[in-house]
């Protein structure tokens, strides 16, 4: 019955009951040891879903402990054994596979470019590893965030939203009104639960893993850690006024330090933030100006390793270019 229910609800109950059916719950043995060296198994837990009638699945690659010992509970509570066909542990996305013995629901993925603040979000998971099917719903509350991921690593360009997301949901779907995938329940902010600030990976970041999964390339990695500064910041550490990003740390042996890129050298407290000056600008990529947090990222969304990207950056009160010859991560 629909009797009173809005056009939003109806939109919200027919987006769950077509994408619950695609959303599984993920459980990977791992294996610890005591303080007395005693070995003990432990389950880590997570979701994911279906992205094609073969079976493969789309997740976050925290999600996976041990991956011979992978199980994935469909919503109609068959169980299947999985494997990894690809993991990308530097954006925290990971592939399985199952071999289903039934016509599986399929979840189309949809196009994060174009996501505005504001827009409605649909997220499903299985939150604390038995709740499975959770619906919950949100806004997109930001975009181009960058945090620390599960191993510490740095994740950018990341989608923040108010839809609830709980440990558990990791590697679940977060879907548009449309019921298309527009990114990957990754994090929250917090340890405990939710707090109504969580993270997706933006899902053109997922099709760009799966097309180099496909081609058997690998994404190319910079090695730069950086914040965007412009305005009044800029101006206060003597830099031009439209800004740029501020290179922070170049990791050795990198794309960025082989070419010569400079990272900082002295922490200061700019207004409320605290930086590392005295390493590059970059002001613009391939002639394209920086205006954005995540212009890096976006740029080599784009590129292949082995291809070249020009970096224009400002040093000691000059302007000059740097071009930086792009390697996969296991060359850096």
């Amino acid at each position: 019955m629909s009797a009173g229910l809005s056009a939003d609800e109806l939109n919200n109950i027919d987006v769950y009951k077509m994408a619950h059916l695609a959303t599984v719950n993920i459980t990977s043995t791992i294996y610890r040891r005591t303080i007395f060296m005693e070995v003990y198994p432990q389950k880590d837990f997570g979701s994911g879903f279906i992205i094609n009638a073969d079976g493969r699945i789309l997740t976050n690659s925290h999600v996976i402990g041990d991956p011979n010992r992978i199980e994935v509970l469909l919503s109609d509570q068959s169980r299947y054994k999985a494997r990894v066909l690809h993991q990308d542990q530097y954006n925290d996305m990971a592939l399985l596979q199952i071999q289903p013995k039934k016509k599986l629901t399929v979840l189309h993925l949809g196009d994060s470019d174009g996501l505005q603040v504001g827009q409605k979000v649909l997220a499903i998971g299985n939150p604390f590893g038995f709740l499975e099917g959770t619906l919950t719903v949100g806004v997109v509350s930001s975009l181009g965030r960058k945090i620390r991921g599960e191993n510490d690593q740095e994740l950018d360009d990341m989608v923040q939203t108010d839809a609830a997301i709980n440990p558990g949901n990791s590697g679940g779907p977060l879907l548009d009104s449309g019921g298309n995938v527009i990114g990957i329940n990754t994090a929250i902010l917090g340890q405990s639960g939710n707090i109504g600030i969580g993270f997706a990976l933006p899902i053109n970041r997922a099709k760009a893993m799966l097309d180099d999964f496909q081609t058997g390339r690998q994404r190319p990695k910079l090695g730069v850690s950086v914040i965007y500064v412009a305005g009044d910041y800029a101006d206060a550490l003597e830099l031009p006024t439209q800004g740029g990003l501020l290179v922070q740390e170049v990791t050795a042996g990198s794309p960025a330090a082989r070419a010569g890129v400079r990272g900082g050298r002295q922490v200061v407290q700019i207004g409320n933030q605290q930086l590392v000056v005295g390493g590059d600008l970059i002001m613009s990529i391939d002639g394209k100006p920086v205006d954005r947090p995540d212009a890096i990222s976006r740029t080599l969304a784009r590129k292949r390793a082995g291809e070249s990207i020009e970096l224009t950056i400002f040093r000691s009160g000059r302007t000059t270019n740097v071009r930086v010859t792009l390697a996969n991560g296991d060359q850096m």
